[in-house]
């Protein structure tokens, strides 16, 4: 290491505790996306208020403040966010360095129905493992960013580069609205770290992701029919459920390969990811169920468009139907209830890509994997709208959106240790207090 190097590595080591306290106080302000709802206005002004203390002049505003985001043709309409605004703030750098921004989302899914063996905003530790809704997506990413602000001020470390710091709303269940209004607002920067839980991976692509609901439906109210038959959606239900590994068949054949995800063994997956027919329990009456809803939720590649999705989806489900007629006498209903969100990437010889790599492979003492996030994000806003390369670079946990999730304390450290580091190689350091 070179003596910053280990400047920079001695003061996370020392000071690790300080980030696992920023995990936990994010963790213990609920933010949760109910969409078209949100509640993320406690944590932001926890934001704000560290981000005020590390030296710099926090930018608190709300949507409707940022001047032609609604006409943008990004912006997605029937989201609510009176009382929700994102906050950013910029360290002016001196000159002759690169800009960079450290984004970060701090909206959650729900803490959910599904039972919680710990306080979901309780921010408990056990061993190495802090638990509590967006303990792992994205909090802990939050934390770290707000970790180097605090560090560039205590270690008294002039940039070159201008380096902003935000926290965004509204990325979860497809919206970006939050994202892109930081960049209308003039957020801009040579690249951009998001700092989502990518276990130490360089992640420079992302796949996309579109959601339907389909709604089964059928004249049968009682529990059989004339015929003997339970008279509700069972069968059409079951038809549906056998044609989804074609689906999924369809949609591997179709997407393009990509080298980000070249080792996937499923680069495309189709889910279903929620069925339900009505209300369970012997306080109900035994009758078929005559409605049924079904939740599918299918990936994409960095290429494919959301026209290209929708076009695959309607030809399956036409063919699916016109296999079994007689089952869908009543027309199913079809409803798609967030954006099409498209994959996107960029290419691993990207400085950005390569900066990065070779910054974690000094610190963490080995390369990092370079490869594709598994699901969708708001990072395509900055790669296809803005031409702002970006990267996901943060911290391992898992059960993400499911009961008890969790972050893994020490890999949010190293995390740490490489994000410190790489600012001050992309941005460059004109001084440091001695």
């Amino acid at each position: 290491m070179t003596k910053l190097e280990a400047k920079l590595n001695s003061f996370v080591e020392r000071h690790s505790s300080r980030l696992v306290e920023l995990v936990r106080e994010l963790v213990r302000r609920p933010s949760e996306n109910r969409a078209p709802h949100g509640s993320e206005q406690l944590c932001q002004q926890y934001v704000a208020g560290v981000l005020a203390a590390a030296g710099l002049t926090p930018d608190v505003y709300e949507l409707s403040q940022v001047e032609g985001l609604e006409k943008h043709p990004l912006y997605f309409p029937g989201r609510a966010y009176a009382g929700r605004p994102n906050v950013a703030a910029r360290r002016v750098g001196r000159g002759g360095g690169r800009s960079l921004i450290l984004s970060g989302h701090i909206d959650t899914v729900p803490a959910g129905t599904q039972p919680w063996m710990r306080d979901p905003f309780g921010g408990v530790i056990e061993g190495d493992r802090l638990y509590g809704r967006g303990s792992n997506d994205m909090k802990c990413g939050d934390a770290t960013n707000l970790f180097v602000a605090e560090a560039l001020s205590e270690l008294g470390i002039e940039l070159q580069g201008d380096l902003i710091v935000e926290s965004v709303i509204d990325e979860e269940f497809g919206g970006v609205n939050g994202t892109l209004a930081g960049r209308v607002r003039g957020y801009l920067a040579d690249a951009a770290i998001i700092s989502e839980p990518s276990f130490l991976r360089v992640c420079p692509a992302q796949r996309g992701g579109r959601t339907v609901h389909i709604t089964l439906r059928s004249t049968g109210r009682g529990i059989l029919d004339e015929d003997g038959h339970a008279g509700g959606v069972e069968a059409s239900l079951a038809h549906l459920l056998a044609w989804v590994p074609e689906f999924a068949r369809r949609r591997r054949a179709a997407a393009p390969a990509h080298p980000s995800y070249a080792a996937s063994t499923d680069p495309v997956p189709v889910s279903v990811l929620k069925i339900s027919t009505g209300p369970w329990g012997t306080g109900e009456p035994m009758i078929a169920p005559w409605e049924c809803r079904v939740e599918i939720f299918w990936q994409s590649m960095p290429g494919e468009t959301p026209a290209d999705l929708d076009r695959q989806f309607e030809q399956w489900f036409d063919d699916m139907r016109a296999a079994r007629p007689e089952l869908f006498r009543t027309d199913p209903l079809l409803a798609f209830p967030i954006r099409a969100l498209p994959g996107s990437a960029i290419d691993h010889s990207t400085p950005l890509v390569q900066t990065l790599a070779e910054t974690a492979t000094r610190v963490l003492g080995k390369p990092p994997v370079i490869a594709g996030i598994e699901g969708p994000c708001d990072m395509y806003v900055f790669q296809q709208y803005f031409g702002i390369p970006a990267v996901l670079w943060g911290a391992r946990g898992g059960n993400t959106h499911a009961a008890d999730e969790y972050l893994e304390i020490p890999s949010v450290i190293d995390a740490a240790r490489v994000l410190l580091t790489f600012v001050c190689d992309w941005c460059g350091v004109a001084s440091i207090r001695a």
